[in-house]
């Protein structure tokens, strides 16, 4: 147990490291995982009829609901919510299938076929499958890029002036959003299959708002031609919106009055009306339908006016009564819309889980992301065989069947069936409806989506970098189309995701006195330094993009420059080498001169002198190295100008570098440095500008690093914001471990996920100079240990303040 006065706190318990937790909790190791993991595939491939029952409900959801269905309680509200819901899919089927490219029973189809299916496999209770303004323009976008005008041009007669074959163009664009609507459905389909509900979530809300209101500036720009009745040249690819408005202005002089003037009466008629039912919804038991009146009215005004024979007013035409048999799609043409049918899987799912969670929230049921993934899938791949084009849920009448007091699909069920009476009997009816009423429908049930743009005041409050995914989602979808933008949009929102994660919050933890609590020393005011430790923390997790970032912020921190104080060190241990090598060769000259005088005794003795040129030499080098030359031995020198090469030293503290000299009079004292007989060698440095370096980097690295300089003897990384740990960051650990210890610093790690954990074991972190007691349970636990492993000796006593958050004292 440790018992350790911690200011005035007094912890007593054991500090836990996690080897010891290891011992205690008796964690699985890897080899018992590998065999849990055996165990659990065993057990996940074993049949029983739990689980084929527990799987077929959550495959069929309907099976579990529909036999609790009470029709007394749920009857009559899913019943009126159905016929209100109902009658709002008759004027957006037929006005969203105009946005489709697509005749307009189409959208009648879609408002059929893919409700009944969702009812058997959706989990909402409230969301409205059918036509959505968004997946219709991007439906309408392929349609016309693969099937445009130009490609069905024919010669009436002898008219010179090509003509349109609209029924075999309508035929072919009718394949092309069947085959894209297919697709889109079976990648839902697959997506959902493997539990890839999730994919839904790199959607973000204001991704999506943002890329809604987009779509609606491309549904305005594509009703244009219809309001103004004008025929402009349709583009597609990037800035098709641009050149496709910009045609647009130019044939504004050609405008068809007779059809403006419908647009507008239609227009005026719809908002008046849709702002007063708001305004009495309340006490209503069921909202008005204003599009099915203004439908009805329109068709009966040109039927009874001939609009299309007397105005030449564009009308609906042709509607084929009764359901058309299915047909398998033209697979060919998979190749070709595959990025589209992508973009709208990822699109259509996102609204619908988006609203579905929003509705089970509010009334306290659970939506399953990847059941719903597979009824949306299910509803767009098997519509497709009956002609429809692809749907998701809409927020309209979404809450329509809400308000109404729907409680469950059977609402759905009910809507269909009035979808399916105006297909068998009604249909017929509104051939005489002009387009420029379904027109104006689309512009005014936009204006909930233009009032999206006031994000942006609500995001410049809140946040600058959601705010920047809003604007680059919107002039990329709007420049780039429909398709491109949104990947632009996604791609974008991932970098800002690495971007702040390459770029996130570091910190010093600091002690709140009485407490195991650490907190940021600069933003809270209470907490308070541990002397000697430094315990760093990031707000983001480590890996290969910040792991540079990540040493170069320790450093930062620490106060200590760990790069320039190892030069530092490796400096003074090359000095001292340097100085026990000289003081060697000192000993090793002294014991020679010993040795001369001893021999030179004994020749004086003798009366013999004997002058050697190379004894003399030696003698003159080991004395000017040795930097104590006497008078007789400078006398000595100038008396034997005899041309002999000398070789001696510039300075006398640089034993390693020798000056030759020929003839002359040497002269110790007038020799220059090395640097300046050699201009501009800067590799080998003298003895005196080695001290200097050593001075300024010691003036550098322990005067300006920071205030612990030296005195830190401990540092602790906690790693709790850490939900994985790859290759490199496991490196860097370990590289700034290795650093550290050159400096006699301790690198300490807390707060490890057991997953991290693994990670750190199967990266082969763990040495016999790392072990798992480097790795401490918590902050708390690590600084105790740094306390009594090193505190007692290198640090003063820690005597930090003890007010507490109020002010008072403990």
């Amino acid at each position: 147990m440790d018992s350790r006065r911690f200011g005035k706190y007094i912890v007593e318990r054991e500090v836990l490291d996690e080897q010891r937790l290891e011992e205690i909790t008796q964690r699985k190791t890897h080899s018992d995982n590998q065999s849990s993991l055996t165990e659990r595939l065993k057990d996940s491939l074993r049949c029983t009829v739990p689980k084929l029952k527990h799987s077929v409900m959550s495959s069929l959801p309907v099976l579990y609901w529909l036999p609790k269905y009470s029709v007394w309680d749920y009857g009559m509200p899913d019943l009126i919510s159905g016929i209100s819901v109902g009658i709002m899919h008759l004027p957006q089927g037929l006005a969203y299938a105009m946005l489709a490219s697509v005749p307009p029973v189409f959208g009648l189809y879609s408002s059929l076929y893919p409700a009944l299916i969702y009812f058997f496999f959706g989990t909402s209770r409230h969301i409205s499958i059918g036509t959505f303004t968004v997946l219709s323009i991007m439906v309408g976008s392929v349609t016309e890029r693969l099937a445009p005008d130009v490609n069905f041009l024919t010669q009436n007669g002898t008219n010179v002036t090509a003509e349109v074959n609209i029924t075999a163009r309508d035929s072919y664009r009718v394949q092309v959003a069947v085959a894209t609507t297919v697709l889109g459905g079976l990648i839902q389909v697959a997506l959902g299959l493997v539990k890839f509900g999730f994919v839904g979530t790199y959607l973000s809300e204001p991704l999506v708002r943002a890329y809604t209101t987009a779509a609606s500036a491309h549904a305005v720009v594509a009703q244009l031609k219809y309001i103004f009745g004008v025929s402009p040249t349709r583009f597609s690819g990037p800035f098709s919106m641009v050149y496709t408005l910009k045609d647009v202005c130019s044939l504004l002089p050609y405008t068809h009055l007779p059809t403006l003037v419908v647009s507008a009466v239609s227009m005026v008629f719809l908002i008046a009306a849709k702002e007063l039912n708001s305004f009495i919804s309340p006490k209503l038991p069921v909202p008005i339908p204003v599009e099915l009146i203004t439908i009805v009215a329109g068709t009966l005004i040109s039927a009874y006016t001939h609009l299309n024979r007397n105005y030449t007013i564009s009308v609906v035409g042709e509607i084929p009564s009764g359901l058309s048999p299915p047909s398998v799609p033209d697979a060919s043409l998979f190749g070709e819309v595959i990025g589209d049918a992508f973009a709208l899987a990822m699109v259509g799912y996102a609204i619908s889980i988006s609203l579905g969670k929003t509705f089970a929230l509010k009334h306290g049921y659970k939506v399953d992301s990847n059941q719903e993934l597979v009824a949306l899938g299910l509803s767009n791949a098997v519509g497709g065989f009956f002609q429809c084009f692809s749907v998701c849920s809409s927020m309209s009448r979404s809450l329509i069947q809400e308000t109404t007091g729907g409680k469950t699909q059977m609402a759905a069920v009910a809507s269909s069936l009035i979808v399916l009476v105006t297909i068998l009997k009604l249909g017929p009816l509104f051939q005489e409806l002009p387009k420029a009423v379904l027109a104006a429908i689309v512009f005014v049930n936009l204006k909930g989506m233009f009032k999206q743009h006031s994000d942006i005041v609500t995001l410049w409050k809140r946040s600058k970098i959601d705010l920047m995914v809003w604007l680059v989602t919107w002039v990329s979808t709007l420049l780039l189309n429909l398709d491109l933008g949104l990947v632009a949009s996604i791609l974008f929102a991932l970098l800002t995701v690495i971007f702040r994660t390459q770029m996130p919050t570091y910190s010093v933890l600091g002690n709140v006195p009485g407490t195991e609590l650490y907190v940021d020393i600069e933003t809270h005011r209470e907490a308070r330094d541990v002397p000697g430790v430094t315990i760093f923390r990031s707000s983001a997790t480590v890996y290969f993009a910040n792991a540079d970032l990540y040493i170069e912020a320790l450093k930062e921190k620490s106060g200590l420059d760990i790069s320039k104080m190892i030069i530092y060190k490796k400096r003074q241990e090359a000095k001292q080498r340097r100085r026990e090598r000289r003081a060697e060769r000192r000993a090793k000259r002294q014991a020679k001169k010993e040795r001369r005088a001893e021999q030179r005794a004994a020749k004086h003795l003798s009366g013999a002198p004997v002058f050697s040129v190379e004894e003399e030499a030696g003698s003159w080098r080991n004395i000017c190295v040795d930097g104590d030359v006497t008078d007789r031995e400078q006398q000595g020198c100038t008396e034997r100008e005899n041309g002999t090469v000398f070789i001696i030293p510039t300075t006398p503290r640089t034993p390693d570098r020798w000056e030759y000299l020929k003839g002359g009079e040497p002269d110790c004292t007038s020799l220059g440095s090395i640097s300046e007989l050699q201009e501009g060698d800067t590799t080998t440095l003298d003895s005196s500008s080695d001290d200097t370096l050593s001075r300024d980097l010691e003036r550098i690295s322990l005067g300006s690093l920071g205030k612990w300089t030296w005195d830190i003897h401990s540092i602790i990384i906690d790693l709790s914001t850490a939900n994985f740990i790859d290759i490199v960051a496991i490196k860097t650990i370990k590289n700034i471990i290795h650093d550290f210890s050159e400096i006699d610093v301790d690198i300490y790690i807390a707060c490890c996920q057991a997953p991290v954990v693994e990670q750190l074991e199967l990266g082969d972190f763990f040495s016999e100079t790392i072990t798992k007691r480097s790795l401490f349970v918590s902050v708390h636990d690590a600084v105790l240990y740094c306390l009594n492993h090193r505190g007692a000796t290198s640090i003063p006593r820690y005597e930090p303040s003890v007010d507490t958050y109020d002010g008072t004292k403990l």
